[in-house]
């Protein structure tokens, strides 16, 4: 696959293609581009080197890390010259409706098998990988929650930077602008929305275009499609809505196997903006404090709330970087 994008320094741009992917029922790519950084040192012996697998928020392509806006780095550049001795994978996920959040799904594809049984091995192969990481924003700090507890086997430690967590807070509160939105605009249907967001205009132009297309993915990642309200009025379905909280962080981490699970990790940094706009500073306390109740050494947890939003946050991907290069090397 030739480079889409100007890679600085030690990036590398390869292209993996991934049975778990193949077929997939949005009729998604199953080869993927996969973006790795190796340190300067990495030339120069034949040591291991911890690896963190980078995981996009929503609607986040791994090519998208690279554009360049006036006066600021690309996170890749900030990696670059950071220089971690880790070794850096930037993962693609992308689907046709935003996102997958990194789960298997019978609605969007397997991409916790794309990733976990995949992508990491495939990596392993090619070059000298010692322990691994997960590392995320929004869905892509999801990611890096839910598939460390999942497998703790793979994974030694994690990052998250407003975590989709505590879904009262963070989804449901756009039910019921979803109800609204469908019945004023589109009749009530998902399907008029989608020809509507399909046919050619501005995508995420309208102010309802975001809560329509998270809640229809998130809904494909947690429900296979089924909403966990009614479109009419936004009362909870509630076997639906149990299946969602089923996929909770916060819920996840109260259960023994995933404690246990996050007992083992060696390295967890939650961080998120007190002025989150979907409240995932919220989540993030309560995550926190789940973690803590799972009886996680507080000297392996690095906890913050600072100052921002959900958005323009990419010097917390360094930040938490070198925690988790400090923590695992």
């Amino acid at each position: 696959m030739s480079s889409r994008v100007a890679l600085p320094g030690r990036w590398q741009e390869l292209s993996f293609a991934s049975e778990a992917l193949r077929d997939n029922p949005l009729g998604d790519p199953h080869e993927r581009p996969v973006y790795v950084w190796t340190p300067p040192s990495y030339d120069e012996g034949e040591q291991r080197y911890l690896t963190v697998y980078l995981l996009q928020g929503f609607t986040g392509l791994a090519p998208a890390w690279f554009n360049v806006r006036p006066w600021r780095r690309s996170v890749p550049e900030e990696i670059d010259e950071l220089a971690p001795e880790a070794i850096v994978v930037l993962v693609d996920a992308f689907t046709a409706l935003g996102g997958s959040q990194f789960v298997d799904s019978a609605a969007i594809g397997r991409y916790h098998t794309y990733l976990c049984d995949d992508l990491v091995p495939w990596i392993d192969t090619r070059f000298r990988a010692g322990a691994r990481a997960l590392h995320g924003h929004s869905s892509g700090g999801y990611g890096a929650m839910v598939n460390a507890m999942l497998r703790p086997d793979l994974f030694a430690g994690f990052a998250t930077h407003a975590g989709d967590a505590l879904f009262e807070d963070s989804y449901q509160h756009e039910f019921t602008d979803v109800v609204r939105a469908l019945r004023d605009s589109y009749g009530g249907s998902y399907e008029r929305f989608w020809e509507d967001f399909r046919s050619g205009r501005q995508p995420l132009a309208k102010p309802t275009d975001h809560s329509l297309v998270n809640i229809y993915a998130m809904a494909a990642a947690y429900s296979d499609g089924e909403l966990p309200f009614d479109p009419e009025t936004g009362e909870l379905r509630d076997e639906v809505w149990s299946r969602w909280l089923q996929w909770d962080p916060v819920r996840m981490a109260r259960k023994p196997r995933y404690a246990e699970a996050l007992r083992s990790m060696r390295a967890i940094w939650i961080a998120a903006g007190k002025r989150d706009e979907f409240h995932l500073d919220l989540g993030a306390v309560a995550f926190h404090r789940a973690v803590t109740a799972a009886g996680v050494d507080e000297d392996v947890v690095h906890f913050e709330l600072h100052d921002g939003g959900h958005f323009e946050t990419a010097w917390t991907v360094t930040a938490a970087l070198t925690y988790l290069a400090e923590r695992l090397a």
